[in-house]
């Protein structure tokens, strides 16, 4: 139980509604702030005003899978207000705070040190990223159905990079029927994709593996799928990009050959947002209780 832990949740999307709806079974003291236009009562929980909450008694702090911007901007899809963390407000914390978040940025980490309290980067976790794999290989699979006029059965599929992610996605396409190829650079994952019964290739020759694809998916948060690439690959091909950050395809060079390219970043977040809340609560509740253990 957290019973009496006070837990701040600043800004966030629908996701964020399962985080809240656990934190209360758990019979935390929870304060919500950015979301005034959420309509749901929870158990514990009160909304507030950034400059009404009482920073000196906030336990742990969670902030939106996306983190904040540079400036420091919080999104929050609940809320008109402009939400922003700054360091005199970390600072008023006990030194014990701990703030979550997705991901962090040169802010975020500038905030923390300069504040000397602890950042959890959820997104960075094997387990969250192996589960959020799921929902991320469904939407993918979605999307390569809903932009195509074809069958993913015995289409040309290339999956570019083999993490936790790109494993289940190439798993999910072959299990349809698809001649899924995987680029990758490490020998022990190119072995892994023979392994797996599937084609590997190493990604310094992704010119002339991408020439007959169908569909291509990228996990890789780097340029991949440069312009050259793109002018040999053939006109109908869907690109599905993963990546976080701006993505690994040069889009503009996509759209003026007249290729469909997407960047999709967050996808558990867009096709389930329950099942993505209930990993990122499951974690954050085992997170705070290990907190709670060790104080």
């Amino acid at each position: 139980m957290l019973t009496e832990k006070h837990i701040l949740l600043i800004g966030g999307d629908a996701r964020h509604l399962e985080i809240i709806r656990k934190l209360s079974t758990l019979d935390a003291k929870i304060s919500l702030t950015g979301f005034e236009q959420l309509d749901d009562g929870f158990i514990g929980a009160s909304k507030y005003l950034l400059d009404e909450i009482e920073w000196e008694t906030v336990d742990a702090i969670i902030l939106p899978v996306s983190g904040m911007s540079e400036e420091g901007r919080i999104d929050t899809v609940f809320s008109n207000e402009s939400l922003t963390l700054s360091l005199g407000q970390l600072e008023r914390t006990p030194a014990h705070c701990t703030i979550y978040s997705g991901i962090s940025n040169t802010y975020l980490d500038q905030l923390v040190k300069k504040s000397n309290r602890a950042l959890v980067k959820l997104m960075e976790r094997d387990d969250v990223a192996i589960y959020n794999s799921i929902p991320t290989a469904e939407g993918a699979l979605m999307m390569a159905i809903q932009h195509t006029d074809f069958t993913i059965h015995n289409a040309n599929v290339a999956i570019l990079g083999l993490g936790r992610i790109g494993m289940t996605i190439a798993r999910s396409f072959a299990a349809l029927g698809a001649k899924v190829k995987v680029g990758a650079r490490e020998t022990s994952l190119l072995a892994r994709i023979n392994e797996m019964g599937l084609k590997p290739f190493h990604t310094k020759h992704i010119l002339q593996e991408l020439r007959d694809v169908d569909i291509c998916i990228n996990t890789i948060p780097a340029r991949m799928i440069t312009a050259r690439v793109l002018a040999e690959m053939p006109l109908h091909s869907l690109i599905i990009d993963l990546a976080s950050n701006a993505g690994g395809t040069d889009f503009r060079y996509a759209e003026k050959r007249g290729m469909k390219a997407m960047l999709v970043p967050g996808m558990p977040g867009i096709v389930a947002p329950k099942t993505a809340g209930q990993i990122l609560a499951n974690i954050l509740a085992d997170l705070l209780k290990s907190d709670e253990d060790e104080e």
